[in-house]
């Protein structure tokens, strides 16, 4: 396989880094002698493959990882994969805290790389859940029946924003919290609008 080049645009993020530094210039190494193509997306360094994106490299402030775009679908035979939340259906991440651990792991993440690119050229696609599979509380079922108009304007929405809104609207435990939040994006929904946009 041929070897991937550094994207010079991205060098002044790596040079900026002050936590992970080493960690993230080892990643790259790895990850660009697996003949990726480096980009710079949502604020991270990403490796694609043919447009595809394979994984990115991400620091948090316990561990830095590898994060694969469709890890879900890889074999996993050292059970290093980790989902990130419940409701992460592609992603896995491989979770570092030091250089050593990545030196250590080269072959093995290498080898994680060739599967999730052999993956993309195969053409396999991740089954997500259909958000007829999550259940709507019954704060916004009842604003629905209140409100038709609700119904409809969330119904347009794409389905990544309606999930976000059942997860966001589902995860108190006390009813009249639950309540509170319908109502506070009530006009969101009517505007069209996603849980984050503005």
């Amino acid at each position: 396989m041929m070897q991937g080049e550094r994207n010079p645009k991205i060098d002044p993020y790596f040079n900026k880094l002050k936590k992970w530094k080493e960690e993230f210039e080892l990643l790259r190494e790895i990850v660009l002698d697996c003949g990726l193509t480096e980009d710079f997306k949502w604020m991270h360094p990403c490796y694609t493959f043919e447009d595809k994106n394979i994984v990115l490299i991400h620091g948090f402030k316990d561990y830095c990882a590898l994060l694969f775009h469709k890890g879900a679908l890889l074999k996993d035979p050292h059970g290093i994969l980790v989902q990130q939340t419940e409701n992460v259906q592609a992603a896995r991440q491989i979770r570092f805290t030091n250089v050593q651990a990545i030196d250590e792991m080269q072959l093995i993440l290498k080898a994680y790389i060739d599967e999730a690119i052999a993956v993309e050229k195969a053409g396999l696609q991740v089954n997500y859940k259909k958000n007829t599979e999550y259940i709507i509380p019954e704060e916004l079922q009842n604003k629905f029946v209140e409100i038709p108009d609700l119904k409809t304007a969330f119904e347009a929405l794409t389905p990544g924003r309606q999930r976000a809104y059942i997860l966001h609207f589902s995860s108190p435990k006390q009813s009249k919290t639950r309540e509170s939040r319908v109502e506070k994006y009530i006009a969101h929904i009517l505007d069209g609008k996603g849980l984050d946009d503005k």
